[in-house]
């Protein structure tokens, strides 16, 4: 997916008609890929784009703060920048407002499109552990499924980091392997044969996310169920 420039509405010609034409094509190829059930990159990047705009109208000094997987030093400066361009020319800024007031509201609906998407298929999914569960879960596998027999398997490790003092978790996977599920290959059955062909992780955590709908495992399936499994292990 062709994705906007981090200051495109600042971007050559100001002008909000044809802004507006950019942005709705961009969003036209987002809500595209709702519809589709895929949700990543896409709803990412909206609440990037979304964030980028609001923190321009209010120029934000700390913008690289607040995205620093997004946005490089160079970037920042470079909207600092522009904002500082165009602060005396009130035509150009008047324009500008137009345009982000405009842009803002229409993300805004395609991120709600999102969320609700992602919301819905959360719902679905449901997170159990196979076995008995160490003391150490921040390592281990899980079992990932939306059919009845398919299933891939990943590890997965936790991490902790902190942020403006407060403390958040990280989770980095590894795709292993699929094994088609049977009577005979039960998830118990995958985990004995994992934890005797993998022996770096002797007592492994490991944990069975499964839904009953057919989804996109790269775009949706596997991003929603790395969040779910982070919430699902902070609260046990």
């Amino acid at each position: 997916m062709k994705s906007l420039s981090e200051t495109w509405f600042a971007d050559g010609y100001i002008d909000f008609e044809l802004k507006k034409y950019t942005l709705l094509a961009y969003l036209q190829e987002v809500n595209k890929y709702f519809d589709e059930n895929k949700l990543y990159p896409q709803l990412g990047d909206v609440i990037f784009h979304y964030n980028n705009l609001i923190a321009f109208r209010e120029n934000k000094k700390f913008l690289q703060e607040q995205f620093p997987k997004k946005l490089t030093g160079i970037q920042m400066q470079k909207l600092q920048l522009l904002y500082e361009q165009m602060m005396d020319d009130n035509d150009v800024m008047e324009q500008l407002e137009e345009i982000i007031h405009y842009a803002a509201i229409e993300m805004r609906t395609t991120i709600s499109n999102g969320t609700e998407l992602y919301e819905r298929i959360e719902d679905k999914i449901k997170i159990s552990p196979v076995g008995i569960i160490p003391l150490e879960q921040n390592e281990g596998y899980f079992f990932l499924g939306s059919t009845l027999s398919l299933t891939r398997i990943y590890q997965y490790r936790l991490s902790i980091y902190e942020k403006h003092d407060e403390k958040f978790r990280s989770i980095r996977t590894e795709f292993i392997d699929t094994w088609y599920r049977s009577f005979v290959n039960t998830f118990e059955h995958i985990k004995t044969e994992l934890v005797r062909n993998r022996s770096q992780l002797p007592n492994p955590a490991v944990y069975a996310i499964e839904t009953n709908i057919s989804l996109p495992v790269e775009e949706t399936l596997l991003p929603i169920a790395k969040r779910s499994l982070v919430r699902y292990i902070s609260k046990v």
